[in-house]
């Protein structure tokens, strides 16, 4: 999801993209990007340990049994993306992309037009409904069956005065018992001072929407959900698969069951 699809501004999708080495974005998003790894160093390592949790929780969520998956928000394509794990793991699983972006959701779209198991939908998560209630997931997805929605790296696009509890809530409602919500987004619980006050500056001069939430907040997302083993912590000690780097400390994960 894409606070801001308009080229001449900076917008989070294109960000990611060129953080890990896309060629989808424009001058002021490779701006915005350099400044900030320039000035917080911390922040080269949250796409790869985005990236790196998404995969493991969706292996994860593979062997549970899980064969339909929502990314809302799920920004540019890259390597391994979604529809590929999911399908090569079952072909007739299910896998629905979801962006604001224009741009994001027409490359989506070009990779899976002739996928019979996936999709990618224009709507914004500030209007779950919208989602919700569209054909281009309603052909694919049976809420009557578990399924999986991701909102990694989304809620924080979300300002707190477009309530994103109402639209996670919106989500968990329509689920069957035994779907899960996975969630990795922004806390500010381990950030100095000084790096508060630094990414504060960079949001403010460049206009883009990074909202972060505390762990209190960020766990009630999952209200009404178990919240699965290790619970909510660092994005990359979510059920690590092998040693790598030390977590950045800006991402929390978690996934939750719903009973």
């Amino acid at each position: 999801m894409s606070s801001d699809p308009k080229p001449n501004r900076a917008a989070s999708a294109r960000i990611l993209d060129f953080a890990v080495g896309g060629k989808d974005n424009y001058s002021a998003d490779r701006e915005v990007a350099i400044e900030t790894f320039q000035s917080l160093p911390a922040t080269r390592l949250l796409p790869r340990e985005n990236r790196k949790f998404m995969r493991r929780a969706v292996r994860f969520l593979l062997e549970a049994g899980i064969r339909q998956f929502i990314d809302v928000g799920c920004g540019l394509p890259g390597k391994a993306d979604l529809h590929e794990v999911v399908l090569g793991a079952d072909p007739d699983a299910r896998v629905v992309y979801v962006d604001n972006d224009p741009v994001s959701v027409v490359h989506f779209q070009s990779l899976v037009h002739a996928v019979p198991g996936a999709a990618a939908i224009l709507a914004d998560a500030r209007e779950p409904r919208s989602i919700l209630e569209h054909e281009g997931l309603t052909g694919l997805i049976d809420f009557g069956k578990p399924v999986a929605v991701l909102m990694i790296s989304v809620l924080d696009l979300l300002l707190d005065e477009e309530d994103p509890e109402a639209t996670v809530a919106a989500f968990t409602s329509a689920m069957a018992p035994g779907s899960h919500l996975v969630v990795c987004d922004f806390t500010d619980e381990n950030l100095t001072a000084e790096e508060r006050a630094t990414a504060d500056h960079l949001i403010r001069e460049y206009g883009v929407v990074v909202t972060f939430r505390s762990r209190e907040r960020l766990t009630g997302f999952f209200d009404g959900l178990g919240l699965l083993e290790p619970g909510l912590v660092n994005a990359a000690e979510w059920r690590p698969d092998r040693e790598g780097e030390p977590p950045s400390g800006w991402l929390l994960a978690g996934i939750g069951r719903k009973p």
